[in-house]
């Protein structure tokens, strides 16, 4: 049985926004690390918008089925992602331990991603290791946010966010460089 192996895309390996974007990222992860408590604290908030956004849709899209028994479950899972988002920022730091281990669950999950990944692009981008390493650096902070529970949230998940900011924009500038050259 043959392989095929993907063929880079010429449009995305010459796009101005790549290296811009990676900047970027790496910026955003060093402020992170610089003011973790901060960004700890933002993030739980922006969870908290999101659930409220999600609740409204949610709460849109009930009024618009046909059916009372259709209605009636979308009605009450609008509402409960109302009330999550509205006890989410009502009570940030308290919330700040449940969405700890939800982001350590999402880094973790993350770095397994990167690392399936990574070993698929090993035979078409020469700078696949940093995605790897990326991606085993998400495990391993998924792991250490899990065992520090609840003592280090407060600084831990800004810090984290900031170290996994930096590395992702490493990888996408490495790998980036990597398919030009082998473009050219």
């Amino acid at each position: 049985m043959r392989t095929i192996e993907p063929e880079i895309d010429d449009r995305v390996v010459n796009s101005k926004w790549i290296v811009p974007l990676a900047i970027l990222t790496i910026g955003l992860g060093i402020v992170a690390i610089i003011y973790p408590f901060s960004v700890s604290v933002a993030s739980t908030l922006v969870f908290g918008w999101v659930f409220i956004i999600a609740g409204i849709a949610q709460l849109v899209y009930a009024f618009q089925s046909r059916g009372a028994g259709q209605v009636i479950w979308k009605l009450i899972l609008g509402l409960l992602y109302l009330f999550a988002g509205f006890f989410v920022l009502a009570n940030p730091l308290a919330s700040l331990l449940s969405f700890t281990l939800m982001l350590g669950i999402t880094i973790f999950v993350q770095g397994i991603i990167q690392v399936s990944m990574a070993f698929q692009l090993n035979r078409i981008a020469p700078n696949w290791g940093w995605m790897l390493v990326s991606g085993i650096i998400g495990i391993i902070f998924g792991v250490i946010i899990w065992s520090n529970l609840p003592s280090t949230s407060v600084w831990l998940i800004g810090t984290l966010i900031g170290v996994n900011l930096v590395s992702d924009g490493v990888w996408i500038l490495t790998l980036h460089s990597g398919q030009r050259r082998a473009l050219q």
